[in-house]
Parts: structure tokens; sequence; C-alpha cells
């Protein structure tokens, strides 16, 4: 499919299964039969992601690939590294055809024509911007590795969150390592959710692309764009620069987080007046201006994003000289914390003031349910202060295992975000913490229990059996608001649930933050 024409090819592209480029000059980017995607990062972004499109694009060959031997040869196993509902069957179906996953990552970055970057950008730790900026350093170096092994054009996608203005820093990081190759940026950042990531990506709000506003750069937005048509309509996918993309995914776990740390605000305000959180909220999100998602009082929020990238936003506004802005996105996180603090100071108020030597039944520990995801989970910091508090704990989850709970409480803050081989090998066990696996084990003999996770199958155990296994007072501390507190209190429990009206026991015993 030559045309001649001075001398040069000019562009053209179809869409049958697959996209064709043709040169036309020689800073344009050349593909040949687009047909051949990867992606470096094998987490929960990339993992899910690159599973569909391989789903949803039979004629791509897909590559997921990742330097952690142990985390590839889970993707290839029957056990999967990550739980997410509807993940598995995917996978299955896809993997061995035009899915793969592999240690070789310069062999499938180098035949690839597209390459997704979802890495970790974890917060900074230490230098400048430590505790708020993005750390930047895995992206360089999968950057600096694709200049590397690059033999042909390639269109380099951003796929984790990243600060603004990423993008120009990885295109000369590419354009000052090309030797002759030609590199197109875009970003297309994720907008899943955990526990629903893969209906996400069936079905989505929006597909988000963003890239130069040259002649390339619009043709490499083109190319990727179309690959999502093959099942997003095309009205859903949304076309804007770099720094546009960049901002909006930002901006939008910034708003996200923020409807939840107001709603937890009100549930503060709530108790103290005797109102019902529930209650408010339903008729706040009655108002179509505002609308009803979101508005969930809890112990706090919590996964990879929302802090990080709250933090982030901070720190971009502190350099852009607009310090009120940064301190109203700074608020968001400090809500969120004096939430954890709170119902940490209420479980011990309410407990004669010490839960020093009791047991303490722990329901839940990943930041949500239908996810094994423990990353900023509100348990990490209840836990915590629990234990400063010298109390024993007995943690269960359906979807978290032993290990993972004892590093989780043993790692530095931010250490979490960096890849499982650069933590700490062989966390220090966390003593008074045992780790049981159903829900009856872990209440037997308590004092407390604290729910922490909505997974479902709490709503229904018998709680009439496991108060009589338990010491009296027995109280119920519940940070999702999933039990029925009054049947709770007919059986003799002292409940405590976020923002309701509270129990006459607790009445005299406010928390003080």
């Amino acid at each position: 499919m030559q045309n001649h024409l001075n001398d040069e090819f000019v562009f053209r592209y179809k869409l049958v299964g697959s996209v064709e480029y043709i040169k036309s000059g020689k800073d344009q980017l050349f593909l040949s039969k687009m047909v051949k995607i990867c992606c470096i990062g094998a987490g929960y972004v990339g993992g899910p992601t690159m599973a569909v499109i391989a789903l949803k694009c039979p004629n791509i060959q897909v590559a997921v690939v990742d330097i952690s031997t142990a985390r590839i040869n889970a993707w290839n196993s029957d056990t999967l590294p990550i739980y997410e509902p509807g993940l598995d069957e995917v996978v299955k179906k896809c993997r061995g055809k035009n899915l793969s996953f592999s240690t070789d990552v310069e062999k499938h970055v180098a035949e690839s024509d597209i390459v997704f970057v979802s890495v970790n950008t974890p917060t900074k730790t230490q230098g400048l911007g430590a505790g708020k900026a993005a750390d930047l350093t895995y992206w360089e170096s999968a950057a600096r590795m694709i200049a590397d092994v690059a033999k042909s054009n390639k269109i380099v996608v951003e796929k984790s969150t990243v600060p603004v203005k990423t993008a120009e820093a990885i295109e000369k990081i590419l354009t000052h390592n090309s030797k002759g190759i030609n590199f197109s940026i875009l970003s297309n950042p994720e907008f899943l959710a955990e526990g629903t990531a893969i209906s996400d990506l069936l079905n989505p709000d929006r597909v988000l692309i963003g890239g130069r506003e040259t002649p390339e750069g619009k043709k490499a937005i083109e190319a990727l764009r179309d690959v999502y048509a093959h099942w997003v309509p095309v009205d859903r996918i949304l076309c804007t620069n770099l720094w546009s993309a960049e901002l909006s995914k930002l901006a939008a776990n910034a708003f996200l987080a923020q409807r939840i740390s107001s709603v937890n605000a009100m549930s503060a305000l709530c108790e103290a007046t005797g109102a019902d959180v529930s209650q408010v909220a339903h008729a706040v999100g009655k108002d179509t201006r505002i609308g009803p998602k979101f508005l969930n009082a809890s112990v706090g929020f919590g996964g990879s994003c929302f802090q990080k990238d709250i933090l982030n936003l901070v720190y971009i506004c502190e350099c852009n000289g607009l310090p009120e802005v940064a301190t109203y996105w700074k608020q968001v996180i400090k809500v969120n914390d004096y939430q954890k603090t709170r119902f940490v100071n209420r479980i011990v108020s309410s407990m004669f003031n010490t839960v020093s030597g009791k047991k303490i039944a722990v329901l839940g520990f990943a930041f949500k349910k239908d996810t094994g995801d423990t990353r900023e989970t509100p348990a990490i910091d209840v836990c915590k202060g629990l234990i400063g508090d010298k109390a024993k704990l007995s943690i269960y989850d359906p979807q978290v295992n032993q290990d993972q709970i004892q590093r989780d409480l043993s790692m530095k803050k931010f250490d979490w975000d960096h890849p499982v081989h650069l933590q700490p090998m062989s966390p220090t066990s966390v003593k008074d913490v045992s780790v049981v696996w159903d829900a009856y084990t872990a209440t037997k003999d308590a004092h407390g229990i604290c729910i922490l996770t909505e997974w479902d199958e709490f709503k229904n155990l018998d709680y009439q059996k496991i108060f009589n296994d338990m010491q009296k007072p027995a109280f119920v501390f519940d940070g999702r608001n999933v039990v029925d507190a009054e049947k709770l209190r007919k059986i003799g429990f002292i409940v405590y649930s976020i923002g309701k009206p509270l129990d006459d026991w607790l009445k005299d015993m406010p928390a003080v933050a």
C-alpha cells in the first residue's frame, strides 16, 4: 500500500482488526501493520487492562512484562497475583492465544509497536518533594530501557498516574537517546475502580488519550483510539493534549476523595448532634447536581491512588506558586487521617479507656470489598493505633493473607508502593497480631469487633453465636456501616456505627481526636 508522492509516502490508516501506517516524511511515525502491544508492569492496572485489550482485539498480540519472576509465574498459573471479579475468566480465555506474560522485558519491548508503561510511581520518601512528590525513578528507568532496545518507531503510552509534564520529561529522555528512532508519547490514564475493574474496562465511562497537538501526535492518538474503538463507542473516547490528560487523572481522584472526606466530616457532626449520616447523605444525594455516589461514611478512604495523587497535586500546586490551592487539597487528607484517629479513639474510650491486653477482632483488612489490595487501607492505621495501646489483634480478611498483613503493619509509610522485590524481604513479625481464616475464630473470646472492610459476608454472620463466645460487655465498632445496629443491640452488643446516633453507653464516653 505505497503511494509515491515526491519520493515520499503519504500517510493513511485503516481499521481492519489492526491499524496500518504509511510513512510520510522522516519525522513521522511509521508503523507497518500494528499488531503488537507490550505493557511494562504486571500489576493492578497493567494486567487487567492488557487482558481486556487482548479479549477485544484478537488480531493484536499483547505481551505483559515484568522483572518480577514470581509475579509473572502467578499470571501464568491458575492462581493470579491479584483478585478481581471476572479477571480470571478473561485471562484464561486469551492466555496462550494473543495474551502472554513474560520476564523477557527487552525482547517484547523491542518487538512491539505500542508500549504501555504501567510502573510504580510511589511518593518520594526523601529529597526534594519528600512526602508529596511522585518518585519517577521507575518511569525514567523504563524510558531509558525503551530507548536502548528499540529498533523501530514506537508509541509510548503513560498508563501510570504521573505528575503533569511527565510526558515532556520522558519525551526528552527518548529523543536524546533515540538513535534515529521516532517516539510518540501519549497519556492514557486509567479510571478503574478495584473490585469492578473488568466491568469498568469492558464498559468505561470514558477513555482519555492525550498527545501532542502536532500531525505526528494526532496520528499516534488515532492509533491508540482505534485500538479502543474495537469495543468502546467513539464518543466515549476523549482526545486532549498531554497536559490535560495527565491533570485529569489527578483531578478525578482528588474530587472523589473530597466527597468521601466531606461525608466523613459530616459523620462526626452527626454523632455530636444525633443525626444519622446515612439519612443526611441520602437527602443530599437526591440533589441531581450532587448525586448519590461516594457518599457512604466510613473509617476513611484507602487504595493506591487517592492519597498519593492528592499529595502529588499539592506538590504541583506549591511548585506553581498556588499555596492556597495546595492547602485546600491537603485538607482532604487531613480529614481522612482525622477519621481514622477518631475511630481508634472511639474504640479505646468506649472500652474503659484502655484496650491493653484485650483481644480485638478485626474483620476486613483490604481497603474495600472485592479486592485483595491493602495499599493505604485504613486498616493499617487503625491496627497500628490499637497496637500502640497494647491491644491483641486477631485479623480476618477473605482475600488478604498473613504475610501481606504482617508486611503492611511492619513497613514504613510509602514503602508499600515500591515493587515487591524492593520492599523489606523479611518484614518483622508484629507482636500481638494473629491472622486467622474465618470470622468466628477471630471473634472468639474477643472483647470487641472492628469491621474495617465492607465484605458482604460480614452482614450475614451468626452474631448470636459470636456474642455468646465473646467477653462481656461485647462491643462492635462498625467502620463501614454494614451491620444492622439495632438487631445487634437486641442480642446484647454495644454498637458504634460511624455517623449514626450513639448508643447510650457511648454518649458518656466521647471520642477525642
